[in-house]
């Protein structure tokens, strides 16, 4: 499985709350809509929960507390599923679409994206 994974930072503008409502309630919508033409398997939001746990987890790991709004996951089947997708004039059009609607809403410079290959180590069924 390989996983396209976004960490997420908010525009300067908004308030979490604000960010985690518009990507809840409108793009992740989007995203469902487009998944087909993009060979999207599956598409998970993981939205920041800022409070003590969250604070002393980080802090005790000797790293910065709150610095993600959230992270995305799309899977796909393979590379070659992505691209092939990606390639098609349909998948392009829904990666504009994405991309202009992530606009409205991330800080992309500041957001993170990188691509992995899954290796489950612990699973349940």
């Amino acid at each position: 499985m390989i996983k396209l994974m976004f960490a997420l930072r908010r525009r300067p503008e908004m308030t979490r709350e604000e960010f985690q409502r518009y990507w809840r309630e409108h793009h992740a919508p989007l995203v469902r809509d487009h998944a087909a033409a993009l060979a999207i398997r599956r598409y998970v939001q993981v939205h920041a929960v800022s409070n003590e746990t969250s604070r002393l987890l980080a802090t005790g790991r000797g790293s910065e507390p709150d610095q993600f709004d959230g992270l995305a996951e799309l899977w796909f089947d393979s590379l070659e599923a992505m691209r092939a997708a990606a390639a098609t004039p349909q998948g392009r059009a829904a990666g504009r679409a994405l991309l202009e609607d992530e606009r409205r809403f991330i800080d992309l410079p500041r957001s993170p994206v990188w691509l992995g290959e899954e290796h489950p180590i612990v699973a349940s069924p």
